[in-house]
């Protein structure tokens, strides 16, 4: 018997100015452990007069972390981060009672051709940690663990696996895996896995139970332990998941919660202004369904 329980393919989506591929969530399959969205970003050729400029927007009870193949995002945020991600650093950014973020191309950038390229994920917050303080954190690129193992190149973006721990700091039990394959290579991961698995595709393709997968799906694993495929040359794959949470979670827009009257306040308190602003900007977008000219 197959152990992929759900096939997703990508869908688009429309970001403000710039489309992505919507990964999760899906209408069968809301969450994978704690993993509640992603999007794929690109990869987008933009020439000298096309940026990406996401203005300030707010989030609630969960982390986001992005992840970038190509180009770089200077993020700035509501406790005054203002940084520039580039491929293969992580930002980790926990929002819990709530915090807002911008994402641009940054300034050296703006008049130039350029490529993006990259991963954002939201992970929920456990319910005892949905309404913490907010934190950031960026980690550089060495400082992920990196290692070859069984004829493939592993990455241990975020969370515990493989007897490894991530320095990115989550507040769940979670994974984030990076595995790419340069020759045809069969795995047997499953040891390594706990709680519920899915499989990303970027690049190449895999086989599993005598059928091909091709790039912008993800597999959900019917059981973590039987996380077994065959990697064809030149592969990349995003292997995630972790311990799902017992209660369900509620998303609005940017908002992630387990009681909705959590949303319902984040929602009056975004269409009032009460987030605390993003240093160095002065628009924002707003509350979906209400007036565009809003301002401050």
């Amino acid at each position: 018997m197959s152990n992929i329980s759900i096939i997703i393919e990508e869908r688009p989506a429309n970001i403000g100015n710039f489309m992505v591929g919507r990964l999760l969530p899906f209408r069968e399959k809301r969450m994978v452990g704690p993993f509640a969205f992603i999007d794929h970003m690109g990869p987008a050729a933009m020439s000298d007069h096309e940026n990406l400029d996401v203005p300030p927007h707010p989030h609630i009870g969960l982390s986001t972390l992005t992840f970038l193949f190509d180009g770089e995002i200077e993020h700035r945020d509501s406790l005054g981060t203002d940084i520039i991600i580039k491929p293969g650093q992580v930002n980790w950014m926990t929002s819990g009672s709530g915090i807002a973020h911008s994402e641009r191309t940054p300034e050296y950038l703006r008049h130039t051709d350029k490529i993006l390229h990259g991963l954002q994920i939201w992970v929920a917050l456990p319910k005892a940690l949905e309404q913490m303080e907010p934190e950031f954190f960026h980690v550089e690129e060495k400082d992920i663990p990196s290692w070859e193992q069984d004829g493939v190149n592993i990455k241990l973006i975020a969370g515990e696996a493989f007897g490894k721990k991530s320095p990115v700091p989550v507040y769940c039990p979670l994974y984030f895996i990076e595995i790419k394959s340069t020759k045809r290579q069969k795995l047997n991961i499953g040891d390594h896995l706990f709680g519920e698995s899915a499989l990303y595709i970027l690049e190449g393709g895999i086989e599993s139970d005598g059928h091909l997968f091709e790039p912008k799906l993800i597999l959900i694993a019917n059981d973590a332990k039987l996380c077994e495929f065959t990697m064809l040359e030149n592969t990349t794959v995003y292997i995630f998941g972790g311990e799902p949470f017992p209660e369900e979670r509620f998303i609005y827009w940017n908002f992630v919660a387990s009681d909705k009257n959590l949303i319902e306040k984040a929602k009056q308190d975004w269409l009032e202004q009460k987030f605390k602003p993003v240093p160095g900007e002065t628009d924002f977008v707003p509350l979906p369904n209400q007036n565009p000219h809003l301002k401050k």
